[in-house]
C-alpha cells in the first residue's frame, strides 16, 4: 500500500512538472522580437453544396527578433501549434511570445464567409438531387460548379487570385467521365479533373460521369495568387507570316481598286449604250409601225400606174389628159419622200453598227477571269473582325461574285447573238440605194410622162406615152415587191431588237448594281488596307495587353482576417466538401482482450 502511494506521488511531480508552461522556465521579460514575414493559410469546410460549415487559420510567422509579437484576427479560439507557450487573446488581438525561426498558430473563425460564392449542383438522370441522398445511388451523375464574386468582401482575392478545383473519381464508380473544360489526369488508380478559374472572372463548370453505387471524396478548392511574371513570346515567326497577309490585302485592296475603275468605266459605256439603244428602238419601232401606211401608199401608187397603162394602150383617137398631167408632180414628191426616209435609214444603220461596236468595247471590258475573294471563314477571328469593322460581310462578298457571274452569262450570250446582228446589217450595208435609183426612176419617168403630154397630139409621143408607162407601171411593181419585203425585215428587226434591248437593258442595271458593290468592296478593302497596314506591331500590342491582365507581379498580398496585420507574405486557401460516403454498418465481434502493455499496467495502479 505504502509502495503504491509512493509511486503515485512520483507520478504526480512528474505530471506536474511537465505541465508546467515552458515561459515559467525562462525569462520574465524578453522584450519586443520581430518577424520578416507573415503567411495565412485559411482552411475551410464546406457542405456538399458549397457553403462554407467551418474555417480556421493556420497563421506562420517568420521570427528574426525572439520576443513579444502581436497579430490581429476575429477568432473565437487560438492554439499554440509550436510549443507550450500561453497566448494572451483579447478581442481580435493575439499576444504571444516566440523565439527566432517559425510560429505556428491555429486561430478558429466563425460566420465568415469567402471571397467567392460557391455553388454545387447534383443532378441525377436529369433530376436535380439533394446530395446527401446520393450515396449508394446509381445512373447518369452530373455535377456542375459555379463561382462567382462575393461582393460583400474585399476585392482583392478575386480580382488577384487563381481559383483550383479537383474533383476525384474512382474508375470502379465512375464511368465515361466527361468534363469539356477540365483537364483530366491519373492520380494513383482514380481519375482526377481539375477546373481552373481565372482572377476576376466567375465560371460555371459540368462534369458528368455514369455512377454506379455512389461514394465520393471531397472536391478540393484551393485558391493561390496568380502572382507571377510572364514575358513576351517571341513573335518573329507570327509577325512575319502577319506581314505578308498585310501585304496580301494590300495587293487584294490595289486590285479592286483598278477592279472598280474598270467596272465605272462598264457601267458609264452600258448606259450610253442603254440610251443608244433605246433610240435606235425607238426608231425601228416607229419605221415598222408606218411601214404598213408606206405599203398602202405604195400599192395605191401601184394600182393607179396600171390603171393609167391600162387606159392609154390600145388606141385612142381622143385621150383625156387631165388626170395625167398630174402624176409627174405625185411621183417627184413621192421620189422626194422617198429620199428623206433614206436619210432616217442610213442615221439607223450607222447608228446601228456604232451601237454594236461600243457593246463590243464594253463587254469587252468585263474580265473573263473567275473573281476569287478571300472567305470569312478561312480567316481567324481577329483577322475576320477587321473585315466585319471595315463593313465587308459575306453578303457583299457574294454579290460581287453573282453580278460577275451574270455579266459573263450575258457576255457569253451574246458572243451568239452578235453574229446574227452582224449578219443582218451587212445585208443592210446600203440600204438607201434601191430606194434612191426607185427615186431617180420615178423623177425620170415623171420627165418622160412631161415630154410625153407634150407631145401627145402626135401619135409617135402618145406611143412612146404608152410604152413609158407600161414600163413605169412594171418597173413600180417589182419596186413595191421589194418595198414590201423590206418593210417586212424592218417588222422583224423591230421584234428581235425588243429582246436585245430588253437585255441591254438588264446588262446595264446589273452594271450599276455591280457598280455600287464593287465602290463598297473598295470602301471596305481600302479601310481594311488601312487597319492592317501595321498589322504585326498592333498583334504585339494586343498581346502585351493581354499578357498584362494575367501579370500580377506588382500584387502586394494583404491579410485575410484583419486589416492591422502587416509584412503579410503569403495568404492561401485550402477548402474542402463533405465526401459522399455509403453509411457501414458496424460489426461486433467479440474479440479476445489484447495483452496490456506496462504502460497499461503501471496506470492499473492508480484505477
Amino acid at each position: 500500500m505504502q509502495h503504491k502511494k509512493w509511486i503515485a506521488a512520483v507520478m504526480s511531480a512528474i505530471l506536474m512538472f511537465s505541465a508546467l508552461p515552458s515561459a515559467a522556465f525562462s525569462k520574465d521579460d524578453t522584450g519586443t522580437g520581430s518577424y520578416t514575414a507573415k503567411d495565412e493559410v485559411i482552411y475551410g469546410n464546406l457542405d456538399l453544396n458549397g457553403s462554407i460549415e467551418e474555417m480556421y487559420v493556420v497563421n506562420t510567422f517568420h521570427v528574426s527578433e525572439p520576443g513579444e509579437l502581436i497579430d490581429f484576427g476575429n477568432y473565437t479560439e487560438v492554439r499554440n501549434l509550436t510549443n507550450l507557450t500561453d497566448m494572451e487573446h483579447s478581442g481580435d488581438k493575439i499576444t504571444f511570445e516566440a523565439e527566432e525561426g517559425e510560429f505556428y498558430y491555429q486561430g478558429e473563425m466563425e460566420n465568415t464567409v469567402l471571397p467567392w460564392n460557391l455553388s454545387i449542383t447534383y443532378l441525377l438522370d436529369g433530376e436535380e438531387m439533394n446530395p446527401e441522398e446520393l450515396a449508394g445511388a446509381d445512373g447518369e451523375l452530373e455535377i456542375q460548379i459555379e463561382t462567382t464574386a462575393n461582393e460583400n468582401i474585399d476585392e482583392t482575392f478575386f480580382e488577384h487570385y487563381l481559383l483550383q478545383i479537383s474533383l476525384t473519381f474512382d474508375p470502379e464508380v465512375f464511368t465515361d467521365i466527361l468534363a469539356p473544360e477540365g483537364t483530366k489526369a491519373s492520380s494513383g488508380q482514380d481519375q482526377q479533373v481539375s477546373f481552373s478559374v481565372l482572377p476576376g472572372q466567375e465560371e460555371v463548370f459540368i462534369v458528368s460521369a455514369d455512377v454506379t453505387e455512389m461514394e465520393m471524396d471531397p472536391i478540393q478548392i484551393n485558391a493561390v495568387p496568380a502572382n507571377m511574371s510572364v514575358d513576351t513570346p517571341d513573335l518573329s515567326n507570327v509577325t512575319g507570316e502577319m506581314e505578308t497577309l498585310t501585304d496580301a490585302i494590300q495587293e487584294v485592296s490595289q486590285g479592286v481598286s483598278e477592279l472598280t475603275e474598270g467596272v465605272k468605266e462598264l457601267d458609264n459605256g452600258t448606259g450610253e449604250l442603254r440610251e443608244g439603244s433605246s433610240a435606235f428602238y425607238e426608231g425601228v419601232n416607229e419605221l415598222s409601225h408606218s411601214s404598213g401606211e408606206l405599203i398602202d401608199g405604195s400599192a395605191s401608187i401601184r394600182d393607179a400606174l396600171d390603171q393609167i397603162s391600162d387606159s392609154v394602150q390600145g388606141e385612142i383617137d381622143t385621150p383625156d389628159f387631165t388626170e395625167l398631167e398630174q402624176l409627174p408632180e405625185g411621183l417627184r414628191d413621192f421620189a422626194n419622200g422617198l429620199r428623206e426616209s433614206t436619210g432616217s435609214l442610213s442615221a439607223m444603220t450607222e447608228g446601228f453598227s456604232s451601237m454594236l461596236t461600243e457593246l463590243d468595247q464594253a463587254l469587252e471590258a468585263i474580265p473573263d477571269e473567275e473573281i476569287t475573294l478571300p472567305s470569312l471563314d478561312d480567316l481567324s477571328e481577329e483577322q475576320a473582325g477587321l473585315l466585319q469593322e471595315s463593313g465587308i460581310d459575306t453578303d457583299t462578298i457574294s454579290h460581287l461574285i453573282e453580278s460577275h457571274q451574270a455579266a459573263q452569262q450575258f457576255k457569253s450570250s451574246y458572243a451568239v447573238l452578235k453574229e446574227e446582228m452582224y449578219t443582218e446589217l451587212e445585208k443592210m450595208d446600203d440600204p438607201a440605194a434601191p430606194i434612191e435609183e426607185l427615186a431617180g426612176t420615178l423623177e425620170t419617168v415623171a420627165t418622160e410622162i412631161e415630154n410625153g403630154l407634150s407631145q401627145a397630139d402626135q401619135l409617135e409621143g402618145l406611143t412612146q406615152l404608152q410604152e413609158g408607162l407600161s414600163t413605169l407601171s412594171s418597173e413600180y411593181s417589182t419596186f413595191h415587191d421589194g418595198l414590201a419585203a423590206y418593210t417586212e425585215g424592218v417588222d422583224t428587226l423591230s421584234s428581235s431588237y425588243n429582246e436585245l434591248n430588253n437585255g441591254l437593258h438588264s446588262l446595264s442595271d446589273g452594271t450599276a448594281e455591280l457598280r455600287n458593290g464593287v465602290v463598297q468592296l473598295e470602301e471596305g478593302t481600302n479601310e481594311l488596307a488601312s487597319e492592317t497596314s501595321d498589322l504585326p506591331n498592333q498583334m504585339e500590342e494586343e498581346v502585351e495587353e493581354r499578357l498584362e491582365e494575367f501579370d500580377f507581379s506588382d500584387f502586394e498580398p494583404i491579410s485575410f482576417v484583419s486589416k492591422e496585420n502587416e509584412d503579410v507574405d503569403i495568404v492561401q486557401f485550402v477548402l474542402q466538401t463533405e465526401p459522399i460516403e455509403i453509411e457501414q454498418v458496424e460489426e461486433t465481434d467479440e474479440r479476445e482482450e489484447e495483452e496490456k502493455g506496462f504502460w497499461d499496467k503501471f496506470l492499473d495502479l492508480f484505477r
